[in-house]
């Protein structure tokens, strides 16, 4: 299993324009980190391409991940074929930067939008968006995220429905949490579809006095995000269950704390790699 960071980890960085993803792959190369996921968020196909091509030649790292912000769970006909380009879009980036994976949600809930108003336009997208990663030779990759497809239930059915051998799982460590679902018990339900890991980390929160952004989840249960190996997810184990599966993907380091995200981005990846030693 390799190491990367994501650009999520860093993203007050790009928030506030003092970073490029260039800049950023130039950041990721002191963590010790084997590789880097970036996202079609903070992404510039103008400007991005050649500087980035560059960064990754001469940190050594490589592009494990290009991940889409896509939401195909939009009213607007319109608005769902911009997001089927964004992935189409990633595609073409991941090709050509050299990762095999892109990242995918399904969509976000809005208003009263239930999941059966949204299923066909979920399901149409990321059957489209698959059909075109699969001539590109890329695996498209459905995290885990979102009231769409946050539950093993709902990842494992959109998956099968679409019925395409480019459309495989993001295992993300720490939304499960968000869903009330136990991590350790969804890796061994989802391993046969993970092609991609975020890990992840959040701890519960009891202090109502607690700073910082946090996350709900459905019960109402709080949490606050956390260097990951310093929170409620059982690592230790879900490594353990991917090592067992011969899961030799890439494991992208996504930080959601409050803490300074450089040095909270560092110390998760060496968190990380103390885990991998003592499997």
């Amino acid at each position: 299993m390799k190491i990367a960071l994501s650009a999520w980890s860093c993203h007050q960085s790009f928030y506030d324009k003092t970073w490029t993803n260039a800049d950023f792959i130039d950041f990721a190369a002191t963590t010790g980190a084997d590789g880097v996921e970036l996202l079609s968020m903070f992404w510039n196909p103008d400007s991005d391409i050649e500087p980035v091509r560059e960064a990754l030649r001469r940190n050594s790292l490589k592009l494990a991940c290009f991940g889409a912000s896509n939401n195909l769970a939009q009213l607007d006909e319109k608005k769902r074929k911009e997001q089927i380009q964004d992935i189409c879009l990633s595609v073409d980036m991941a090709v050509l930067l050299g990762a095999e994976v892109v990242r995918v949600f399904s969509g976000d809930k809005t208003g009263d939008m239930t999941f059966e108003q949204a299923k066909d336009w979920i399901l149409d997208g990321l059957r489209e968006a698959a059909a075109y990663a699969g001539v590109k030779g890329v695996t498209l990759c459905l995290e885990n995220h979102g009231l769409f497809a946050g539950k093993v239930e709902q990842v494992s059915k959109i998956i099968t429905e679409v019925g395409s051998p480019y459309l495989r799982n993001t295992f993300d460590t720490g939304n499960f949490l968000l869903v009330d679902e136990q991590p350790n018990v969804a890796i061994n339900q989802l391993i046969d579809l993970v092609t991609h890991v975020h890990l992840k980390d959040f701890k519960k929160i009891t202090d109502s006095e607690h700073k910082g952004k946090t996350y709900s989840s459905l019960s109402g249960l709080v949490y606050g995000g956390q260097v990951p190996g310093e929170g409620d997810v059982d690592l230790p184990f879900v490594l353990s269950s991917l090592k067992h599966a011969d899961y030799s993907g890439w494991l992208s380091v996504e930080y959601e704390g409050n803490e300074d995200q450089k040095l909270a981005s560092a110390r998760s990846i060496s968190n990380l790699a103390k885990l991998l030693e003592q499997l």
